[in-house]
């Protein structure tokens, strides 16, 4: 195994879980969203108002390629990364896919007060939560493993990642 990288809606966990996974394991950890600002020299938030969703996703596929060349990484993604089936193949062939899951409440009590999450800036957060969970399990299903975080602490959730169960299919 190469890499380990999370997948999930926003507020299911992956950027603490991931630091601690890393910590765990040895392993650099990297948030992909963080990597993309840095070399954007914009936030997420900027890059959404100011080029769109579209040209945020093929910045997303391109770090995504970059950071799948490198090994022993625990790898943070955002939530919309899986919509792409060539990013899937990228880290299928990279390492291990771990979808981290979360109840609709959880993930609202979670990103209620993030105000950078662009695809949340709407009058009903929690039904456009509840339509994007609808719509993303399909890509998130393609996940090698899925833990459901919404009533697991960190460390918890990092036990059942590293649980030797966890083979590549």
């Amino acid at each position: 195994m190469n890499n380990i990288y999370l997948v999930g809606f926003m507020g299911t966990g992956k950027s603490s879980v991931g630091k601690e996974l890393a910590k765990n394991k040895k392993w650099q950890f990297i948030d992909l969203d963080e990597l993309i600002e840095l070399k954007e020299k914009r936030t997420i938030l900027e890059i959404f108002a100011k080029n769109g969703e579209p040209y945020f996703r093929r910045l997303e596929k391109r770090v995504l390629k970059e950071v799948s060349e490198d090994k022993n990484f625990v790898v943070a993604c955002g939530g919309g990364i899986v919509l792409d089936k060539d990013n899937i193949k990228t880290m299928k062939e990279a390492g291990i896919i771990i979808c981290l899951a979360a109840s609709p409440e959880a993930i609202l009590e979670r990103t209620s007060s993030y105000l950078h999450r662009p695809l949340l800036n709407v009058n009903n957060p929690r039904k456009q939560i509840e339509l994007l969970l609808k719509l993303r399990s399909p890509y998130y299903a393609q996940a090698d493993k899925t833990i459901d975080t919404s009533k697991l602490s960190i460390k918890e959730t990092v036990e059942k990642i590293l649980k030797p169960a966890l083979k590549k299919k």
